[in-house]
């Protein structure tokens, strides 16, 4: 009888086939910790309270324009195990943006020689920061603290915009609803 070599499961994209996640525009992000476990807050009366790895975290996102100068950000929320929020790459799209710093003269990563920044590796990039910050304050050096890959939703218009500002101003308020945080 032959033998079959289990193969790894390949994980299926939700990726829009043909689309180039370095072009200028606003993405929706989500980033879930490893096995959806609650160590970023706790929630009271539908408000986030941060742990200390959730400000590590906080501290991690809004440094990211430091690092990458061909990047604004826009809303942001965390709950206990997932991370929410707009990356705007280049610049802005459409009017209430928040306008990413020029990259003029700049030596930050993603704007030398015109290299465009890309939304995976800004993505990467916040989670192997905070990753590596959280596990030297649990003294826990190489643990997961991230699931593999993350969510994006490439922002397409103003209208779009405004939903997705209100579901990440909103989301701590349904966590007591979600049946995946019970």
């Amino acid at each position: 009888m032959e033998r079959r070599i289990a193969r790894p499961r390949r994980r299926s994209s939700l990726r829009l086939r043909g689309f180039d996640y370095a072009s200028p525009g606003a993405y929706f992000s989500t980033v879930c910790t490893h096995r959806r476990a609650c160590i970023l807050a706790s929630m009271e009366d539908g408000a986030s309270r941060l742990t200390t790895a959730g400000r590590i975290v906080a501290a991690c996102w809004l440094e990211l324009p430091e690092h990458y100068a061909c990047m604004g950000l826009d809303a942001f929320v965390i709950l206990p195990n997932h991370v929410h929020g707009v990356i705007v790459l280049h610049g802005t799209v459409g009017a209430g943006l928040r306008p990413a710093p020029t990259p003029q003269h700049d030596m930050r990563r993603g704007c030398r020689e015109g290299r465009p920044v890309t939304l995976t590796e800004v993505v990467r990039a916040f989670k192997g920061f905070s990753a590596r910050r959280i596990n030297l304050e649990r003294r826990t050096p190489g643990a997961p603290v991230w699931q593999r890959g993350f969510y994006e939703h490439v922002i397409r218009d103003e209208a779009d915009l405004h939903r997705i500002r209100r579901y990440i101003e909103e989301n701590p308020l349904r966590w007591a609803e979600d049946e995946e945080n019970r």
